[in-house]
């Protein structure tokens, strides 16, 4: 019960504050209105940053994309690249049959 007791002695000295408060003062109202402009202004800072950081983010996936797609090229053109080196070795060594035939043929 004593901790009830405590709660509400708390509050009723709170009420006693708030009453006491003077909201006609001058200064307090322009800080007021000065602390509203002033969240009026980071709240549209914050939602142009998070449109930049949205833009951000769809620039990234995007160009994550494309660096994977380059990626993918690259490989298919080692592959290629590859494959036409084997096939220039497999000519070579017909080629150098063929002249080992034809220096047969000729003695």
């Amino acid at each position: 019960m004593n901790f009830f007791g405590e709660k509400e002695k708390k509050l009723n000295e709170a009420l006693t504050k708030l009453k006491n408060l003077n909201l006609n003062d001058q200064n307090i109202n322009k800080n007021i209105e000065n602390l509203n402009e002033q969240k009026n202004q980071l709240e549209i800072e914050k939602r142009e940053l998070e449109k930049k950081y949205m833009a951000l983010v769809n620039e990234h996936d995007e160009l994550t994309r494309k660096l994977k797609e380059f990626e993918k090229q690259e490989k298919i053109e080692k592959q290629k690249q590859l494959n036409f080196s084997e096939k220039i070795d497999e000519l070579n060594q017909e080629t150098d049959i063929l002249l080992s035939e034809i220096d047969e043929w000729q003695t």
